[in-house]
């Protein structure tokens, strides 16, 4: 419920930017300035990272008895109040090899947010670039010590949005849900999940709880990235864009194409996907297990996720969920990098292509998967193979190529807003399909490409009915 309201008033405010909303109410006392944060390696380079509070502030790293003393600017930022909500009717009814699913929902629910006036504290970076300057940090301090052999990036808190005043946040929810034999999905990609079914599966649920906030409590933070070198020295990476980490044994760039998989979603050749199966196995073709799934199974999971589209917060909950499963927990004695790639390569491949898909449709933006979730299966499999045309040829394409039911001028503008959504504008001119994509818009076009594909595949009739357009 905070988390959903922090995440909310992020989007709202700043959908671009260096914020990060705070997903428990329980960290913001960790967010003090200077604050250190561990961001998190996912498991695909195009994934937003995980960001995690420590009980550390950049002083108790540092070697020498003196402290730094940051100067922290504070000045009113926003006055917020937010209400979010949907309604949700769906029913599916169809049989996954010899495990019947039968599913009815009808629901509502509303989120109310209602920060107040809201203000933000800043670090003086000046002063602190030089009190900090020729310092080092104790490698054998033991938050270094359990993350110099991982790929996780250490970040100091820069800047922090809190409540000047106790506010609320309200969430009413409305659910009636009959579940019948809801087992088989996740166990039929390769999960080994034990089920417990009860004999009586309607549930019927309101909900009406209020969260009093107090006052001085952190709803978003920005961070700036550490690069440490072997010896102790470091540097506060404050250019945009700019990675941390911990140096390597092999000398190498931190801007390499090694480190593309921990940049916050700001890579510019989506080629690297393409071109590279060593990407953390994010090639197409690992969809493509999902084709070989009983119809029956693929379109369950299809009518499933369709419904999912329509709340980030559920959607977000099964990445997590896929994650587990496919990558696991990582020990603090192994390598992150190592265990990643281990685990996606151990689970079963059906599993990893859900867990793409999901991790895919996850990253896209709001805007976008309101219009996915709205799309028809035949709108979603040309949708499919326009983009792959678009990836394969120039800025532009010649009319007769594209598949027929884009040559609609309702599917046409589907499409059209479906690009749009993601920076990428399409037109026609001259029995040319024109295109422009900018440079920020590479890599969500690449996301979206992945997940209409992922889509299509559980829609489609026959089991490699599109695959032999895109490889």
């Amino acid at each position: 419920m905070f988390s959903k309201a922090t995440a909310n008033f992020v989007r709202q405010v700043d959908p671009e930017g260096s914020l990060i909303h705070v997903s428990r109410m329980n960290d913001s006392s960790k967010l003090l300035p200077m604050a250190l944060v561990v961001k998190r390696k996912r498991v695909w380079f195009w994934q937003r990272p995980k960001y995690r509070p420590t009980d550390f502030k950049l002083n108790d790293l540092l070697l020498g008895e003196k402290g730094l003393t940051p100067v922290v600017s504070k000045k009113e930022f926003v006055t917020y109040m937010g209400i979010f909500g949907n309604k949700l009717a769906g029913k599916l009814d169809t049989e996954a090899a010899s495990v019947g699913i039968k599913v009815e929902a009808l629901g509502s629910s509303k989120l109310q947010s209602d920060f107040g006036k809201l203000k933000k504290e800043e670090v003086d970076m000046n002063k602190l670039l030089q009190d900090s300057n020729k310092r080092l940090v104790d490698m054998e301090h033991v938050l270094v010590q359990q993350l110099e052999k991982r790929s996780d990036i250490l970040a100091v808190v820069k800047e922090r949005i809190l409540t000047t005043a106790a506010c609320t946040v309200t969430e009413t929810k409305k659910e009636q849900c009959a579940l019948h034999a809801m087992v088989g999905l996740l166990g039929k990609l390769g999960a080994n999940i034990k089920v417990c079914i009860k004999e009586s599966n309607n549930i019927e649920a309101d909900m009406d709880v209020c969260l009093e906030i107090p006052s001085d409590v952190v709803i978003a933070y920005s961070v700036l990235e550490l690069n440490i070198e072997k010896d102790g020295h470091f540097k506060i990476c404050v250019q945009p864009g700019q990675i941390g980490g911990f140096e390597a044994d092999k000398v190498r760039s931190w801007s390499s194409q090694d480190d593309m998989d921990v940049v916050d979603g700001r890579c510019f050749d989506e080629n690297i996907l393409e071109e590279s199966p060593q990407q953390n196995g994010s090639h197409v073709e690992d969809l493509s297990p999902l084709a070989a799934l009983p119809q029956s199974t693929r379109w369950a999971l299809y009518c499933k996720l369709q419904d999912i589209l329509r709340d980030r917060v559920t959607l977000s909950h099964l990445q997590c969920a896929l994650e587990e499963l496919c990558v696991g927990k990582t020990p603090d004695t192994t390598t992150r990098q190592e265990k990643l790639s281990d685990s996606v390569e151990d689970a079963s491949p059906s599993l990893h292509a859900a867990h793409l898909l999901v991790a895919a449709l996850e990253e896209l933006p709001d805007k976008t998967l309101s219009l996915m979730c709205d799309s028809q299966p035949e709108f979603i499999k040309a949708f499919s193979i326009l983009l792959n045309l678009m990836k394969e040829s120039g800025p532009c394409l010649p009319l007769e190529c594209l598949p027929t039911p884009m040559r609609e001028e309702q599917a046409f503008q589907q499409a059209k807003k479906l690009l749009g959504s993601i920076g990428v504008t399409i037109s026609i001119d001259s029995d040319q399909l024109w295109w422009e994509k900018g440079v920020k818009s590479q890599i969500q076009f690449l996301v979206l490409r992945l997940s209409a594909y992922g889509l299509s595949l559980l829609c489609s009739r026959q089991k490699q009915e599109f695959f032999s357009c895109v490889v």
